[in-house]
């Protein structure tokens, strides 16, 4: 059984940022992998060392706040976990807790909780639209879709990102970059949701939580060629308007 946690439901779910849990659910259904999913809100007891997955989505500054405050106390632990091989998406607000500070724009400084090497900064202008990414998954590359909406400025520090921006601003509309990855770990500003537009990531996330679990991770064919024409549909009016790309 495949055991995730999303983190602070109530707070964090920008955008149906609860649909990348749907999606993995899902894709683990059709698959006859059991899934338990723990739903944990401020206050709420979790062990990160048992857990396989654990899901942060976006919020508000006023939730980072609060969240912050909260996830702090459970700091240790989770990168604990996280070195451990932990699997983690966590996207925009979620993403920028991992790092060392959110600087907002009135000059309040938001503690992160420093587990990867990156802060965020409000700018002058929010990032708004469309983004595609390319990535490399095991040495295969291909396109991730989804769509932004952040003040927020994120800027990497020795680090490896999630991708290289092909349309959009990413992290912070400067350097190219989208996203951030470590071990298991993946942050990212593509709301949409994520994982229902992006399949070949969700299920290298299902292969990943089934190696920690010590089990094969290779994955069952499903029938995607729905999911797969959405994807270059998008692909098509960012990027590429006039040869195929795929997903």
């Amino acid at each position: 059984m495949i055991r995730v946690c999303h983190l602070y439901p109530d707070l964090l779910n920008l955008y149906g940022d609860r649909g990348n849990i749907i999606a993995f659910q899902q894709r683990c259904k059709w698959r006859d992998i059991p899934v338990h999913v723990q739903s944990v809100n401020r206050g709420d007891k979790v062990c990160f060392r048992e857990l396989d997955f654990v899901f942060l989505g976006g919020g508000s500054d006023r939730e980072q706040i609060l969240i912050a405050t909260d996830l702090m106390k459970r700091r240790d632990e989770f990168a604990a976990a996280i070195e451990g091989g932990l699997v983690v998406l966590a996207i925009c607000g979620g993403y920028q807790l991992l790092g060392a500070y959110y600087l907002n724009r009135d000059g309040e400084n938001i503690p992160g909780l420093g587990i990867l090497d990156f802060y965020t900064r409000a700018g002058e202008r929010r990032l708004v639209g469309n983004v595609a990414v390319e990535v490399s998954l095991n040495g295969v590359p291909f396109k991730l879709v989804g769509f932004e909406n952040h003040s927020g400025q994120t800027f990497l520090g020795d680090i490896r990102p999630l991708g290289r921006v092909l349309s959009g601003n990413g992290n912070n509309g400067r350097d190219g970059l989208e996203g951030v990855w470590h071990k298991n770990v993946f942050g990212s500003y593509l709301h949409g949701p994520l994982l229902p537009k992006n399949v070949r990531l969700t299920d290298y996330l299902i292969g990943l939580c089934l190696e920690r679990r010590g089990l094969n991770k290779e994955l069952m064919l499903l029938d995607d060629d729905f999911e797969n024409r959405a994807c270059e549909a998008m692909l098509l009016r960012l990027v590429h308007r006039g040869n195929k790309l795929f997903c």
